[in-house]
């Protein structure tokens, strides 16, 4: 086939905003994507293989709440968005893109069968001149050793007569700020005529690119912006241990180093990591390294010091607990919120539910209030978000604050406090010289913020 004759037609349709798009995977990564492409004018199908988001969708429902329900509605009215679990429905598609899962086992190793169930899907129907463009995040040389091969299986030469790039995708569930489309957005190509194709595709809707030069470094860009994440967060945590054990406020000994104009970045200590990305890239790296036979200490190291959080905070309010002649045993202890980070309802890997599990499991009475989180499973039992109120709160012997959502009022929660174990520093951010002290109304203690 004419490759530079397939590039030509297919540059013409994504600078002209008139490609036809297929998002795969329809969850905090596909659904924006999905939105954003299709405001940007291009006709996208959102495929999902659960029927339940692919009949939302196709209601205008938002599945996402970063993502209205009334923008869904109006881009599906106006036909630039439907939704689908047919892959034969793509056999038109201008571009496709692969936005699905990628988890990690119970022993760290990497889980790829949703990636790998949608380039077999896909390599039968795509056509020649198309661009398929890989998002989920993954160890350096994924695409090569997964995408490329289905194409090839089905006669499809990456490349040449199927066009094959990886952008890894850079989503923050709640952040007002940085969105899809103001944030730069790293793109890659197999060969030149890819990275223009995939550079022109995310050039009709992203306002700033940063092309790299190869399929794995893109690759592994993305996953070293979250082992950098995990090792400073990991640093910090062993560092509120030090802390605590010296009853020094970690909380004041971070704010005097952030002082310093040069050579030092804040981080700060919490319950334990959440989301999907942070808890879980490091180790697809850290995987495929061992193939290279290199060790990566600092990945292992780190993941073990994060995981251990949660334990660190039951076992602090333990001994909070001991200190009053009391046990953890049908003690009630409620939890301020349960999603993983701020004003978002995510809860995907959230030290939460790790921290309900535990103290369960010492006989504690657990309850919760989350504004965005109105039932959460764990290990098998459905919690409901308990309403908030100075009854509930002084029935309580323990609080224990995991996530600090604005729409929480904060100022009930002082009044009414037992033991109070925040993990946010809610009370040092927000009610510094007006909290009440520790022999007034009870135990305070800090532990942690946004991770």
């Amino acid at each position: 086939m004419d490759t530079k004759k397939l590039s030509s037609t297919l540059r013409q349709r994504l600078e002209g905003r008139s490609a036809k798009v297929a998002v795969i995977g329809l969850g905090y990564v596909g659904l924006p994507l999905a939105t954003a492409a299709a405001e940007a004018g291009h006709s996208v199908i959102g495929v999902d293989l659960s029927q339940r988001r692919v009949k939302d969708v196709n209601s205008g429902i938002s599945t996402i709440q970063d993502i209205p329900s009334e923008v869904v509605r109006r881009l599906v009215s106006t036909g630039r968005l439907r939704a689908t679990s047919d892959y034969s429905e793509l056999k038109d598609v201008d571009v496709a893109v692969i936005a699905v899962p990628t988890p990690i086992d119970e022993y760290r190793v990497p889980d790829l069968s949703f990636v790998r169930g949608a380039i077999e899907a896909l390599a039968p129907v795509v056509k020649p001149g198309s661009l398929v463009i890989l998002e989920s995040t993954s160890y350096p040389g994924t695409t090569d050793e997964i995408v490329v091969p289905a194409l090839r299986a089905q006669g499809k030469v990456a490349g040449e007569d199927v066009f094959v790039g990886y952008s890894p995708e850079r989503i923050d569930p709640g952040n007002k700020k940085w969105t899809l489309t103001n944030t730069p957005k790293i793109v890659s190509g197999l060969t030149k005529e890819s990275l223009e194709l995939t550079m022109a595709w995310y050039g009709s809707f992203v306002e700033h690119l940063v092309p790299v030069s190869s399929l794995k470094t893109a690759e592994i860009a993305k996953v070293f912006e979250n082992i950098f994440r995990i090792v400073n967060i990991a640093l910090v945590n062993e560092f509120q241990m030090i802390c605590d054990s010296f009853e020094i406020d970690v909380w004041e000994v971070i704010a005097a180093c952030s002082t310093k104009p040069y050579g030092f970045m804040p981080f700060y200590p919490g319950p334990g990591l959440g989301g999907h990305c942070v808890p879980v890239d490091p180790f697809y790296l850290a995987w495929k390294a061992r193939e290279k036979h290199v060790n990566t200490e600092f990945i292992e190291l780190a993941g073990r010091i994060n995981h251990q959080m949660p334990g660190y905070v039951v076992a602090k309010v333990a001994r909070l607990l001991n200190g009053r002649g009391k046990a953890l045993l049908a003690a009630r202890v409620a939890l301020i919120g349960v999603a993983y980070k701020k004003d978002t309802s995510d809860v995907r890997e959230s030290a939460a539910i790790r921290i309900i599990e535990l103290l369960q499991r010492e006989g504690a009475d657990v309850t919760y209030h989350d504004p965005y989180v109105p039932s959460i499973a764990v290990e098998g039992t459905e919690l409901t978000s308990q309403p908030l109120s100075a009854g509930y709160l002084s029935a309580k012997d323990v609080i224990v604050i995991v996530t600090d959502h604005v729409a929480i009022d904060w100022s009930l929660i002082a009044p009414h406090r037992p033991i109070v174990v925040d993990t946010r520093n809610v009370f040092g951010r927000s009610f510094a010289g007006n909290f009440p002290r520790d022999q007034d109304v009870g135990a305070a203690v800090k532990l942690g913020s946004d991770v």
